[in-house]
């Protein structure tokens, strides 16, 4: 029999599928191995476009592949840059449906390398600025190393200040398990 509580990603995947139209304009802040990126690319469609972030060249060049294996990279402009440059690259203008995060550490990359809470929270600020009425910041918060716990209280004592009547805030977690599973914090705007 099927799981019914899905876990905190398969969530923000199905949150994605829902929320993202086609020709939408999406950001994925943190693109790691790229496989939100991928997702992202395949909901927008041929006439939407996705702008992705991550400091770790490696995780766009992984993710540049992916998407050329994939026949999508058309749809993606890749931005060797911190998630904190959004607004280096977007125009004032621009409304997006879906920011994606993954927060923490590349995966089976150097550990050492992690998002902080002054680069995430500047970039969920710039993020909100440019979320269209019903587009979400869709937030994956792993906090299980170093420097996890820190990032993980500055983004919900920050989310939890969000004005109630411009945004609605959900904390999506297991809280009987061990190892410091990773939430998902989902923002939709009004």
């Amino acid at each position: 029999m099927k799981q019914l509580l899905p876990s905190a990603l398969s969530f923000t995947h199905s949150l994605i599928k829902e929320v993202v139209q086609v020709g939408d304009t999406v950001v994925d802040a943190t693109v790691g191995n790229g496989h939100d990126t991928l997702l992202l690319a395949e909901c927008v469609g041929e006439t939407g476009h996705v702008i992705g972030f991550d400091i770790q060249k490696i995780a766009i060049e992984t993710t540049q592949d992916k998407l050329n294996e994939a026949k999508l990279a058309h749809r993606v402009s890749l931005y060797h840059k911190g998630h904190e440059e959004i607004n280096t690259v977007l125009s004032s203008s621009t409304d997006l449906s879906v920011v994606v995060y993954n927060l923490g550490y590349l995966p089976k990359g150097d550990k050492n390398i992690i998002t902080t809470p002054k680069t995430t929270l500047k970039s969920i600020e710039q993020a909100l600025n440019h979320l269209k009425s019903k587009g979400m910041v869709l937030l994956m918060i792993y906090y299980g190393h170093e420097g996890g716990e820190t990032e993980k209280d500055a983004v919900l004592d920050y989310v939890k200040q969000l004005p109630q009547n411009e945004f609605s805030v959900l904390q999506y977690q297991f809280i009987n398990q061990t190892n410091s599973p990773p939430f998902l914090i989902a923002i939709e705007k009004r």
